[in-house]
């Protein structure tokens, strides 16, 4: 279940794949994730944020991230698809690393790291705000912009490992502490995926709704 691409077939279709965007480690391993393992030329990307009511998204990250230049993107020697996924990864760490200094807009600083490493693809953003649960306006917006397939980032913890599944049909929705990403994986009707990142070279742990703790390497 590790690579969420679709078989190999004449005519690819085009799916709408959701990136749940925050300035955070498990958002940029989720990023990384679907750019090297989920996303193919064909589909579309998008980057969703979600903020609460009357708050602000452009929070403080100026060096969010150090991009490198398109020129710059191959060396002598090596394949094109292995300096593509060497960008990523060095291009999401910087992210995770530099978070909380400066000032910047995240959001196109993390579609600019999408047209880098796969510059076929559409890339849109979007913000969007709750007024109460932040699964559930997550859940209403992947149903009315169409999408496949979800992936967020996820901080795996032993009472979220329990919860996940011991929750019956997600009925913990409006109680205090659920976790979104567990959530998500539970209730989406569409595939969601959770990520973990293990270290820098360890690659990911997922989750679906069918397969729990699958290690993936990167």
């Amino acid at each position: 279940m590790g690579d969420s691409r679709r078989g190999s077939s004449s005519t690819p279709q085009s799916r709408k794949i959701m990136v749940i965007a925050d300035p955070t480690r498990e958002s940029a391993a989720a990023l990384q994730y679907a750019l090297s393992h989920a996303v193919l030329e064909q589909d579309e990307l998008i980057l969703v944020h979600v903020e609460n009511n009357g708050a602000s998204w452009k929070n403080a990250f100026s060096s969010f991230l150090r991009l490198p230049s398109s020129s710059s993107s191959s060396t002598s020697g090596s394949s094109p698809g292995a300096n593509a996924n060497a960008n990523i990864a060095n291009t999401v760490s910087s992210l995770a690393s530099e978070i909380g200094q400066g000032e910047g807009n995240f959001l196109e600083q993390m579609k600019r790291i999408c047209e880098i490493a796969q510059p076929k693809v559409r890339v849109q953003t979007e913000c969007i705000t709750m007024d109460g649960i932040k699964a559930a306006a997550i859940l209403l917006h992947g149903d009315k912009l169409g999408v496949e397939v979800i992936i967020i980032g996820q901080r795996r913890t032993i009472s979220s490992s329990l919860l996940g599944s011991m929750r019956p049909g997600g009925s913990l929705i409006g109680s205090k502490g659920v976790d979104t990403a567990e959530y998500l994986i539970e209730n989406s009707k569409c595939t969601c995926v959770g990520v973990q990142k293990k270290g820098q070279n360890g690659g990911y742990v997922l989750n679906t709704k069918t397969h729990k703790n699958v290690w993936l390497l990167a």
